[in-house]
């Protein structure tokens, strides 16, 4: 624990108060909105992530405080229009936290996990009920549309297997994902027709989503893991074309393709 002053969850809301004050606040703090701190918001709980799968534990810490940050920043922004307060958050998840949890804070009790995910839905099925939402039966209800789209792709198809709706193992996923690529391709040749081919690049996208899924793999973390192994190969041919006294803008593309290949082998690492 730091020797330095602690705070409380008190002085971290006195801070964004004073930081949204009108007349001595931070004039960037005041000019924003739910709709502008909204992309911050996300983007924290993306770097959240990214200290975990680093298993960088003292930059976790710093990132939930600026994922806190944010949860805090709404709430002042909401109490400035009389909406609700920051305790009125933390009501709010810690009663749905007990309401959605009956086998650990009430009599329920489920027979195995499978059995405690459905309790879980019907729990939020009643939650929308309850809210006045109009009903619905389909197995898709409830699924988000505020997430990100890989993730609402993959919570549609989790949804569509549960009623039997999904393929029998990863082969003929591989299988469809070829076909899409094909239909990708003769879009290509017929004439490139943006919204044609913005359907069929999207189709094979969703089919990735499922491969992922079929294979038991995080989608998310699987692209980090991509982009963290193209920004490292590409920084090495960086590195390497200046030991040859160029920038890397001066080498053609073959000449990059080489380079590219030498990054592969000399300084990569598995990711």
């Amino acid at each position: 624990m730091s020797e330095s002053k602690q705070h409380s969850m008190d002085d971290l809301l006195a801070i964004m108060a004073r930081l949204r004050d009108p007349q001595n606040g931070c004039p960037w703090d005041v000019q924003q909105d739910f709709a502008t701190i909204a992309p911050y918001t996300i983007e924290e709980a993306y770097e959240v992530a990214d200290a975990i799968d680093r298993k960088d534990w003292h930059d976790l810490r710093d990132e939930l405080g600026d994922l806190l940050l944010q949860v805090v920043f709404h709430a002042q922004m909401a109490r400035e229009k009389g909406l609700f307060e920051f305790a009125d958050v933390a009501h709010a998840i810690s009663d749905k936290m007990v309401r959605r949890h009956p086998h650990v804070f009430g009599d329920e009790s489920y027979d195995d996990l499978d059995a405690q995910k459905q309790g879980w839905e019907d729990i939020k099925a009643a939650e929308r009920a309850a809210k006045g939402e109009q009903h619905d039966d389909s197995a898709l209800a409830g699924v988000s549309r505020g997430l990100p789209e890989w993730k609402r792709a993959l919570k549609l198809q989790e949804r569509a297997a549960k009623v039997g709706f999904d393929w029998p193992d990863e082969q003929p996923v591989l299988d469809k994902l070829l076909e899409e690529v094909d239909e990708v391709r003769a879009e290509f040749a017929n004439g490139r027709d943006r919204q044609r081919l913005q359907d069929e690049i999207g189709d094979v996208l969703f089919v990735v989503v499922n491969l992922a899924r079929h294979a038991d793999v995080d989608f998310s973390q699987a692209l980090r893991h991509a982009n963290a192994k193209f920004e490292r190969r590409f920084r090495a041919m960086e590195q390497l074309a200046h030991e040859d006294g160029k920038s890397l803008a001066e080498h053609d593309l073959a000449a990059q393709e080489a380079l590219w290949q030498r990054a592969k082998r000399l300084h990569d690492t598995p990711a």
